[in-house]
């Protein structure tokens, strides 16, 4: 499932729409008032829709599963043997999701949960599913099992408890810091904007945010919750695009199984709900908060938002949450003591800014408008074929109900109701939830974290970003794009604020739990200049007119940002490389004949690259250039599937004639050039041969630098791995010389307190000892 739809219903409403009636036709499409675009799908949607719905649900069953959570413990048991401890934790944590409530199949998968727990040293853990096992009636025969590592749990426990008592003066991450208690103190990092930023508006930019006062590169500038986020299901946190993985392996790695779906921490362990086979929580507490806001009503229609996508769903979550209260507030901001308008004159409320409350969300632009015809009707159907279903499935949501006072206790879908009690007036809930997809087209924001590619024992860290998540934020929203930005953004999961902050703060503490973004000044920023973030299309990756195309589909802007505007005028946009595709010279491609650069051509048909020097002229096609880089990809990826399954020295054979192949047609700085230098470095480091795998290595930091800039995240990161091998290799001098660059890059984007940084600090300190 992602944002959008699945393909069968899109196709399905796509046919609806082309069979409805010219003056059907014309009615929807002269309507622009959302309430009355939903109560038009809402006449249009038939039991025809509803049945479709159900027959391409069917194949996504969120219903418990005994037969499932047996073969799921097999497969954990089949891990186990061969001592993969965290493969088997996993397996039979998706065993204990399926299982039905109070079966063997469920104190089994406990049981055998807390045995690889109880291997990987998570004791206290390994208690909690043992009296788990016990409380769902595991078999009696095999209580000695339990019992034995019971018994051994507390001793571990209590030998860590004495020895961290012994410990003269513990440096752990729970020691009381008098510098950090006096920062907390004077400067807590609080949600919402920081004071040298500010709200401004103006008729062609909308609401956005300025600096108002110069903020240094590396600074804050805010801090932010999503007001709601879904996770999305089936992106793999490992697989890289061309990679072969097989299912298993494929199963273990999706977010939706390691992740907690409501604060989005990693977790072995999670806890399931209690109604479907699809939804785990860290804990019992982020259970419990989903139940109340959200998912007792999601629970039954878990199958149908599958097929409707993460859209539809973040749109229902965020309404649910909300309620009628806070809505009937918002729809009239004149009851909102929180509103604080920048521009009095107008009385449209798309120009105030409420801070962290629905009332931002509410107010953001839905841009009915530009939508067309069809994208309009796809998101009013869908949403009216899940109000129908949502009605269907039992009394109105407490926060909903008009026959009961607003916050009684919430009345599950499944216990006894009235659909008589879906009261006429409840379309608004519909057509609330329409405004929200309807926003989230243009407003939601991927949730991105970096998650680690290498082997768990790879004695070099390889990672990437991966988009586990999408939210709508209240206060980032106010961000511009820009495909050359001046703010990093960097996100937690878990824990909202830096552990000192809530540990010192005792304003934050019950609080402190859930998803937080922390955008940084990732250069210089003087005071009244626009701060900006990138929507997804970077100049760094990106050539422009791709850019500008993607942004005004989705978006309905045309960018004339820095980087857009300096293309436009006839300049380059910097020493950015392209994979051979692009409108930006130079292009990373070498001249056959001189070895000089080749530019695009944009003059001659059918000729794609030129030599940029006059005396040469040699053209290439693009049609030639493609087959050649793709010649050099399959070699590189042939070669990354062997080092996955432990073969460096075959694919070290792979690498060279890759890199043979790339010396002809690609320079150093092209990012292919780079991602090969990589590769190699990983392998000979796989192999033990550190000079080898850093000389690689320094290759592959000059193109990333190159395409993303010498202060960007990207070098930061591929820095930090070269001190890493230097470090490995007793490369001493090689390796101090590089952790200033690193830490700098790190501090300015990631902040002082990334896990990076205190690796950092170890190094160092064993270099210097």
């Amino acid at each position: 499932m992602m944002d959008v739809p699945c393909v069968q219903w899109q196709d399905y409403v796509a046919q609806k729409w082309t069979r409805l009636g010219p003056e059907l036709k014309e009615k929807f499409t002269s309507l622009f008032e959302i309430h009355d675009v939903f109560k038009c799908a809402l006449t249009l949607t038939t039991q025809d829709d509803l049945d479709f719905v159900q027959s391409i649900s069917a194949g996504h069953s969120v219903e418990k599963d005994a037969e499932q959570a047996a073969r799921c413990r097999e497969r954990g048991n089949s891990s186990f043997k061969t001592r993969d401890y965290t493969a088997a934790a996993l397996h039979y944590s998706q065993g204990i999701c399926f299982a039905p409530l109070s079966s063997e199949q469920l104190s089994l998968c406990y049981a055998n949960r807390s045995a690889a727990l109880y291997h990987l040293q998570h004791y206290q853990e390994s208690l909690d599913d043992i009296d788990r096992a016990l409380k769902n009636s595991y078999p009696s025969h095999l209580l000695h099992k339990l019992e034995d590592r019971h018994m051994q749990c507390l001793k571990h426990l209590s030998a860590g408890q004495k020895a961290k008592e012994d410990q003269p003066n513990p440096a752990s991450k729970n020691h009381k810091d008098p510098d950090r208690v006096k920062r907390a103190a004077v400067d807590p990092l609080t949600i919402g904007i920081h004071p040298q930023a500010a709200v401004d508006f103006s008729p062609e930019k909308g609401r956005h945010l300025v600096a108002a006062e110069r903020i240094a590169a590396g600074e804050v500038i805010l801090h932010d919750r999503p007001y709601s986020c879904v996770l999305i299901p089936g992106m793999e946190e490992v697989q890289e695009k061309g990679r072969r993985q097989d299912t298993e392996r494929a199963e273990l790695l999706g977010v939706e199984h390691r992740r907690c779906h409501r604060c989005l921490i990693e977790t072995m362990c999670p806890v399931p709900c209690e109604g479907c086979n699809y939804s785990r929580y860290c804990s019992t507490s982020c259970q419990r908060d989903a139940w109340e806001e959200h998912h007792c009503w999601e629970c039954p229609l878990g199958a149908d938002l599958m097929v409707m996508g993460v859209m539809s769903q973040l749109a229902l979550r965020v309404t649910l949450k909300a309620g009628l209260k806070n809505i009937q507030k918002a729809r009239d901001p004149n009851t909102d003591k929180h509103t604080s308008c920048l521009n009095r004159e107008s009385s449209d409320p798309c120009t105030s800014y409420y801070g962290d409350s629905y009332s931002s969300v509410f107010h953001l632009r839905h841009h009915l408008d530009h939508h067309s015809p069809g994208v309009r009707f796809l998101c009013a159907v869908t949403i009216a074929a899940l109000y129908v279903k949502l009605s269907k499935a039992g009394s109105p949501p407490a926060s909903w109900d008009l026959s009961r006072p607003l916050g009684s206790n919430s009345q599950s879908p499944d216990e006894e109701g009235d659909i008589e009690n879906w009261n006429s007036e409840l379309w608004l809930l519909g057509s609330v939830v329409l405004r929200h997809m309807l926003q989230l087209r243009c407003n939601a924001q991927a949730i991105l974290m970096l998650q680690d590619t290498g082997a768990a024992n790879s004695p070099v860290q390889s990672s990437r970003e991966i988009r586990i998540a999408t939210a709508i934020f209240p206060t980032l929203s106010l961000l511009n794009h820009s495909c050359c930005p001046n703010t990093s953004l960097v996100f937690s999961t878990g824990t909202s604020l830096p552990a000192d902050v809530c540990e010192n703060v005792a304003e934050y503490s019950s609080t402190a739990r859930g998803v937080t973004v922390t955008v940084r000044a990732a250069k210089v920023i003087t005071a009244g200049q626009e701060i900006l973030h990138c929507y997804g299309p970077h100049n760094s990756r990106m050539a422009t007119q791709e850019r500008q195309r993607l942004l005004q589909e989705q978006y309905y802007f045309l960018c004339q940002c820095e980087a857009c505007t300096l293309q436009q005028e006839g300049g380059t946009e910097g020493s950015q490389q392209w994979s051979g595709v692009g409108d930006s010279p130079p292009s990373g491609i070498l001249c056959g004949k001189c070895k000089g650069s080749l530019k695009k051509s944009s003059e001659t048909r059918g000729i794609g690259f030129i030599c940029s020097q006059s005396p040469c002229g040699h053209q290439m096609s693009s049609s030639e250039v493609s087959h050649r880089l793709q010649e050099i990809r399959v070699n590189l990826d042939k070669a990354v599937d062997l080092m996955e399954r432990e073969r460096p020295d075959e694919a070290l054979i792979l690498l060279r004639r890759a890199q043979s192949q790339s010396g002809l047609i690609l320079a150093e700085t092209h990012p292919v050039q780079g991602e090969l230098a990589d590769a190699t470095a990983r392998a000979y480091a796989s192999m033990g041969d550190w000079n080898n795998a850093a000389s690689h290595l320094e290759r592959s930091a000059t193109a990333i630098g190159s395409q993303y800039g010498e202060d960007s995240i990207e070098l930061g990161r591929q820095l930090f791995k070269l001190a890493q091998l230097h470090f490995n290799g007793g490369a001493r001098g090689p390796a101090l010389s590089v952790i200033p660059k690193v830490r700098e890059l790190l501090c300015l984007h990631s902040g002082p307190d990334c896990h990076e940084l205190q690796e950092l600090r170890a190094m160092e300190d064993c270099l210097q000892g």
